[in-house]
């Protein structure tokens, strides 16, 4: 399904392939499944136990539910990321430029990475590719926020913890990093 102008609606329990639009949100029901969800300019909304192979937007949230499974990549450069209880991210790459990304009791088999938003990784969370906070490219204006990275309890990050840049690193003395 590719759109210019609108939203799209992937309806409970149908298999789709692509869903493409321009400017539009997409929004996938419980349970479909869809190889890869991508927009310019609108939001990503999954619901739970939905299976998608890739989720992409420039200017838009992405929010997955309950128990979602995406076998690949989830990317945004304006906007934050949502990751739902027991969900699984098979992709190298959970990131966003400018957004903040919340992940709640999940599986993500890549890595996690921001430049300008916080992370925070819930209660028993499992991260096998690190977090990267990277640095800023070209012109900025003003002072830079710092950004936070919060590692809750039982939550594990294996891999790198990469700063290229100042954070604020809070980590639960429950979790286990490096």
């Amino acid at each position: 399904i590719s759109k210019v102008n609108g939203s799209i609606h992937a309806e409970s329990g149908q298999t789709y392939r692509d869903l493409e639009t321009v400017n539009g949100s997409i929004r996938i029901e419980e349970g479909a499944t869809v190889e890869d969800a991508d927009t310019v300019n609108g939001a990503i909304s999954a619901e739970d136990k939905a299976v998608l192979r890739s989720a992409s937007t420039v200017n838009g949230a992405i929010t997955l539910g309950e128990q979602t499974r995406v076998e690949g990549n989830v990317e945004t450069v304006n906007g934050g990321i949502t990751v739902g209880k027991l969900s699984e991210l098979k992709g190298d790459e959970l990131s966003t430029v400018n957004g903040k990304i919340l992940i709640y009791q999940s599986t993500i088999h890549g890595q996690v990475s921001t430049v300008n938003g916080d992370i925070t990784v819930g209660s028993y969370t499992q991260i096998h590719g690190g977090i990267l906070v990277d640095k800023p490219t070209g012109m900025s204006w003003g002072k830079q926020r710092t950004p936070r990275v919060l590692i809750g309890p039982n939550a594990v990050v294996k891999g790198d913890l990469v700063f290229k840049r100042e954070v604020e690193l809070i980590v639960h003395s429950s979790a286990k990093i490096g």
